[in-house]
């Protein structure tokens, strides 16, 4: 499978899922909504696994000072 492919892929899951199995208002986490919590979730998710993929690629490596 093509690499591309696999990451739309992977970035297609909480779209769709969001809008199809946790559009409900009940029940409450952290004494918010479930779909509020969702969103709050993969905004901060995003960010790790941003950073993440910062840290493993291999152009963003600082030159060793001889």
């Amino acid at each position: 499978m093509n690499k591309r492919i696999f990451v739309f892929i992977l970035t297609l899951i909480p779209a769709l899922g969001s809008l199809v199995v946790i559009n409900k208002v009940e029940p409450f986490v952290f004494g918010l909504p479930f779909v509020l919590f969702w969103a709050i979730c993969w905004v901060g998710l995003t960010s790790l696994f941003l950073i993440i993929a910062n840290k493993l690629d291999p152009s963003n490596k600082e030159e060793q000072e001889v």
